[in-house]
């Protein structure tokens, strides 16, 4: 019973190592699968669960988009024009140039992109991919930036945005705030020479334009360098959720759909881990495969390797194990000289004091010797004697034979 306990604590030790490792190892050794991304699914408050679920509460259509810009003009559930597609910069994914031509053509026939970028602050998903690619930046709106290294310390309050003018956007806002902080780096904007910019808003401390609108075929682009504006955390700040909604208001038609793209943010609609994790279908999974494993480790498992005994050797063999080794150091014609002296030795307790001939007298005078056995004792014991070399089996087998003779 104790080695069943044993092993019951073994196996969930190995379970509870296993989870950690390949359930929660990824997080802990890449910091970034760990970081909240602003996607609609996303309810720790860095995405637009609040925005996406306000928007449906007004009656307004929202879309989370797991799919590529591609598909904004195919797609039947999406009007052709009147849409408002928010991005936000930096995503997890790469941007390729065939949808960024398709996403133009989706503006151009009379929709609005709405690109919030990761420049005058700094969240933490923002700094875990290494900030906002201002490649990607230009290629969606137009807009040219650049980024330098701060000089002196940099300023960490979060940015305040202020209306440059009056304009629709910015009907009851007096303000808006981002939720981050501002990031190490600053950053410039450059207006393309090919098309007009209209600047928007600006930075309360440093004056610098923060947001920017152009108009682009039959549509608009709104770019703001605040990227955590309109999030769950960002909304009840000052007039953000106000700011938001002017926008669009504005944009917005009567069959529209606000858009979130989710795609470029991780969440595709091959995967979906909310609807994943919410199936009962895969702890029910779980459960059997860990009960199989556990009647597996505890009752068909072997729980101790059994126990190799030695026997102990007998006397023949060490007897065979000792002469073995003799006969590797010792001697051939020394090992047949010391036959000789034990076999005399024998000879002379059955001699008599009148035998004064020595033990190969009394061997010659013995009647049940054969004299061919007695010959050849007398040959070897010569070699032995010369210290040539002597078949030590056969000198043995000789002497036992002999010995057999006369008793």
């Amino acid at each position: 019973m104790t080695d069943r306990l044993t092993t019951l604590a073994a196996s969930l030790g190995a379970l509870a190592l296993f989870l950690v490792l390949f359930v929660h190892g990824e997080g802990v050794l890449d910091p970034r699968r760990n970081v909240p991304r602003p996607t609609t699914a996303e309810p720790r408050g860095t995405g637009y669960r609040a925005a996406f679920a306000w928007l449906q509460a007004s009656g307004l259509h929202a879309v989370s988009l797991r799919e590529r810009f591609d598909t904004l003009l195919t797609r039947r559930d999406l009007a052709r024009s009147g849409n408002v597609l928010v991005v936000t910069l930096p995503g997890t994914e790469a941007f390729r140039s065939a949808e960024t031509r398709r996403l133009q053509e989706w503006i151009r026939a009379g929709n609005t992109l709405l690109v919030l970028a990761a420049l005058a602050d700094n969240p933490a998903w923002a700094s875990a991919v290494g900030g906002t690619n201002v490649g990607d930046l230009k290629v969606l709106s137009g807009l040219d930036f650049s980024n330098a290294a701060r000089r002196g310390q940099p300023a960490r309050q979060a940015a305040t945005i202020l209306p440059n003018r009056a304009h629709v956007y910015f009907t009851d806002v007096g303000s808006a705030r981002a939720a981050a902080l501002q990031p190490q780096n600053v950053w410039s904007a450059r207006i393309p020479s090919d098309s007009f910019v209209l600047a928007l808003a600006h930075e309360r401390d440093t004056g610098k334009a923060l947001l920017w609108t152009r108009l682009l075929g039959a549509g608009a682009i709104v770019v703001s360098g605040v990227a955590a504006l309109f999030t769950d955390q960002a909304l009840p700040l000052a007039g953000n959720a106000q700011l938001f909604a002017n926008i669009v208001g504005v944009n917005l038609g009567k069959a529209g759909a606000v858009i979130f793209d989710d795609f470029h943010q991780g969440l595709t609609a091959a995967y979906d881990p909310q609807k994943f994790y919410s199936d009962p279908r895969l702890y029910l999974t779980s459960v059997i495969l860990l009960a199989l494993w556990f009647i597996w480790v505890l009752g068909a498992t072997r729980l101790r390797i059994p126990v190799t005994r030695i026997a102990a050797p007998r006397e023949a063999d060490l007897v065979r194990a000792n002469a073995g080794f003799l006969a590797r150091v010792l001697p051939r014609d020394l090992a047949a000289r010391r036959l000789f002296e034990h076999f005399f030795r024998h000879i002379a307790r059955r001699m008599s004091l009148a035998q004064a001939d020595g033990p190969w007298g009394y061997l010659a005078t013995s009647p049940r010797i054969d004299a061919p056995d007695l010959e050849q004792l007398r040959l070897w014991h010569g070699r032995a004697l010369a210290g040539d070399r002597v078949p030590l089996v056969r000198l043995y087998n000789l002497i036992l034979r002999v010995e057999r003779q006369i008793s």
